[in-house]
């Protein structure tokens, strides 16, 4: 017995390898997806078995275990194939695997473009981050299906502010009706597509890309408190998020720690928590011009409105309005290793923190930041002294 695991491209024959054709052609048994299964060439075996999970795939390969057997996929078997989860249940096996004209390769091509540069992603019956895709300053391909198709994809992207963002479907690509549409994601979000789709949306307008502590003037500052530069530095050293990172940002003022952490959590996301209106109006205003797509402005008092937010892998509290202990329970709640820093001007704001997290057994660990910035007197410099503020960090861990 021998067992071939194939990718068989499109399904229509012309996208068959010819490798691949004559492993079909000496079968005893082939075994997948229905669909594959009924457009394989008349001169295959009529021994067919539509299974596509690993277990069914096991049983049959043991009921037809004295014949050369070929498991088909579709596109090509290295990649987003079933053939990942099969190959470690047959360790031991004689196994050949032999690739396939993937769905990635046959858009590029349609399209007359190269695509080792695109960020590629699967949305096929998993979760799939749309917006973050799109922010690694390349274009991203997704590979759909299930309820993730072309149209909610773009869906995510035009909720998050693109919805101008150049976008391209492939449906039934390599067969007698491919069609490419290329559009926009607005567009694309109120449009039909083929079950057997693909979408590639070009990469998204990009914030900068430098370190923590971006310039205050970058900002858009209005009347609103903004934690400043140096400052804002610390914070995130101390946040040190993740790039897939999911962070609250707790009365989040400008937005100007938002819309940092959303810079260095580029594939997660960000929630600016903020309860004055005029506020939350600039922190869109910031997470606008320094195209913070995965920034989500939460407007509303917390700790209600943490309650639907997802759990956190760190949480920036910068003002509490009289709610602290609630506001660091509601993110304990939700993960209790979460990473929490505080700041706070004054010594009651200090003492308030300390109790909190010790309360809920956290060692809280206390940095002060004294900054003094340079301003012309005449002919010298004079150094001029900003508020020294308290950072408070701690979790569980610790």
């Amino acid at each position: 017995m021998s067992i071939t695991l194939l990718g068989i491209g499109s399904g229509d024959t012309r996208t068959l390898t010819l490798e691949a054709e004559q492993a079909l052609l000496r079968a005893g048994c082939i075994i997948g997806a229905k669909r594959l299964l009924m457009q394989l060439p008349d001169s295959c075996t009529d021994n067919r078995v539509a299974a596509t999970k690993p277990e069914a795939i096991l049983q049959v390969l043991e009921e037809n275990r004295n014949l050369d057997c070929v498991v088909a996929y579709s596109g090509d078997s290295g990649f987003y194939s079933g053939c990942r989860s099969l190959l470690p249940l047959l360790r031991g096996t004689q196994v050949t695997v032999l690739p396939g004209l993937s769905s990635v390769q046959l858009l590029a091509a349609a399209l007359g473009r190269p695509w080792q540069d695109w960020v590629l992603v699967s949305a096929h019956g998993v979760d799939c981050d749309a917006v973050s895709a799109v922010m690694q300053g390349h274009p991203a391909f997704f590979l759909t299906g299930g309820t993730l198709g072309p149209a909610a994809l773009c869906a995510q992207l035009t909720e998050a502010g693109l919805g101008n963002l150049s976008v391209t479907v492939g449906e039934d690509l390599g067969t007698s009706a491919e069609k490419i549409t290329v559009t926009t994601a607005a567009e694309g979000a109120g449009s039909r597509f083929s079950a057997l789709s693909v979408l590639l949306a070009e990469a998204a307008p990009g914030g900068p890309r430098r370190g923590p502590g971006w310039p205050d003037e970058w900002f858009v500052r209005g009347q609103v408190p903004m934690t400043k530069r140096m400052v804002r530095a610390a914070v995130l050293a101390c946040l040190a998020p993740a790039p897939d990172a999911i962070v609250w940002d707790v009365g989040a003022g400008t937005g100007s720690v938002s819309v940092e952490l959303a810079a260095m959590a580029n594939r997660g996301k960000v929630f600016a928590v903020e309860c004055r209106a005029d506020a939350c109006d600039l922190i869109e205003a910031n997470r606008r011009k320094f195209a913070a797509w995965n920034l989500r402005v939460v407007c509303g008092k917390a700790p209600e409105a943490l309650q639907d937010l997802p759990r956190p892998d760190a949480v920036f509290i910068g003002g509490t309005r009289g709610s602290m202990e609630e506001i660091v329970r509601t993110a304990l709640s939700k993960n209790p290793a979460v990473r929490l820093c505080i700041t706070a001007i004054a010594l009651e704001s200090l003492s308030s923190a300390m109790e909190v997290l010790q309360s809920c057994g956290i060692k809280p660990d206390i940095t002060q930041v004294a900054v003094s910035q340079t301003k012309a007197a005449g002919h010298v410099h004079m150094l001029t002294a900003q508020n020294p503020i308290f950072i408070i960090t701690g979790n569980c861990d610790d």
